[in-house]
């Protein structure tokens, strides 16, 4: 009986395949396709990433087409009609094999963790993302003009083909127009048109002034010959940052300097308070009477999650000390600089004292 039953709906599917099948012949169906929108769409086909960093683009809004779409970038070309390919040339790009957390306790943890691939210097994702990857430096695509006049020829241009089983759309003339590289963050001191020195912006014309980055926080620093709080604003700036190269690191420093008012270093015993070993994710430290330096990953941070050493996406300096002031109170001054670098080599963060000195010694 359980075998004629077996034997019973085994028929019946069959026959029901067949039904189906004739169904097909006679009506002439025709085969089950995608879906592909014609009102897929970008919030914006001009696309201003800057070089040196890894810049991710709003996906595509798809308008319900079925997944997976295929995409192609397609006749990238100048404003004036010349071939436009540098941005397609393949160049080496880190790419995670594990992930980050910021509990790693070597450079060699962190560099186990990522490996470098051949990968388009721009590219378009499985989800419609575009992609400007770091390795897009000003020698492989040439930024735009540094004389803040943008012609059309100087605009590349490419369409982008969309497709899957069930058709193929065009979304055209995308425009790519990359700033030149700004190697790090805050960049308030750099011209973003030249790479140079950014000009005051009180006093724009003025050539004997320039734009300083100032720290992100300062508070309780006292002045050690005025005597009264250290401040930066528009008219005044005490306390200023510089974020630059030095040479000979090892390719992979970090280092930290504070300058009084004469550009000398203050020894960083000096700053009595400051968490050393918390100041970084780094490694190696190592402490003279000039600086505090460590061996560290670039780019600064690494990945943009929150850590012990960073907030959100930019890593967190923060330099203190203690000293006993008017009524006995101990009171602990504190400056900082929140900020992320793009580019692999050897750099230093210099705080620079201008006007007056930090004042060290007690009431």
């Amino acid at each position: 009986m359980m075998r004629y039953t077996k034997y019973k709906i085994l028929g019946g599917i069959a026959g029901l395949s067949l039904a189906v099948a004739s169904c097909n012949d006679i009506y002439n169906l025709p085969e089950e396709k995608d879906f592909i929108s014609t009102n897929l769409t970008y919030t914006t086909k001009i696309l201003e990433p800057t070089l040196g960093r890894t810049t991710f683009f709003n996906p595509l809004s798809a308008d319900n087409s079925t997944r997976p779409l295929t995409f192609e970038i397609t006749n990238p070309r100048y404003g004036d009609g010349r071939p436009a390919t540098d941005f397609l040339q393949t160049a080496p790009t880190y790419e995670w094999i594990d992930e980050y957390t910021g509990l790693e306790t070597s450079l060699e943890e962190i560099e186990s963790k990522r490996r470098l691939v051949e990968k388009p210097i721009f590219e378009v994702d499985e989800g419609g993302r575009f992609i400007l990857w770091a390795s897009g430096t000003n020698e492989t695509v040439a930024p735009r003009p540094s004389d803040t006049t943008l012609l059309t020829q100087d605009i590349r241009f490419f369409d982008l083909k969309l497709s899957n089983s069930g058709g193929v759309r065009y979304i055209r003339d995308f425009q790519l127009i990359p700033w030149r590289e700004i190697p790090y963050l805050p960049s308030t001191d750099i011209n973003p048109y030249t790479g140079g020195v950014a000009p005051d912006p009180v006093n724009p014309l003025d050539s004997r002034k320039r734009a300083y980055i100032t720290p992100s926080r300062m508070s309780n620093v006292i002045g050690e010959l005025t005597n009264v709080p250290l401040v930066n604003n528009n008219d005044k700036k005490d306390l200023v940052v510089y974020i630059r190269p030095f040479e000979g690191g090892n390719g992979n420093t970090l280092r930290f300097v504070v300058l009084d008012k004469d550009e000398q270093p203050i020894n960083p015993e000096m700053f009595n308070e400051t968490r050393w070993d918390q100041m970084i994710h780094g490694f190696n430290r190592r402490m003279t009477g000039e600086y505090v330096e460590y061996d560290v990953a670039y780019p600064i941070p690494v990945v943009d999650i929150n850590t012990a050493y960073s907030s959100g996406n930019r890593a967190r300096a923060n330099i203190s000390y203690s000293r006993v002031g008017w009524g006995g109170v101990r009171t602990t001054a504190t400056f900082g600089l929140d900020f992320k670098i793009f580019k692999k080599g050897d750099w230093e963060i210099v705080f620079h004292f201008r006007n007056d000195n930090p004042k060290f010694d007690n009431e």
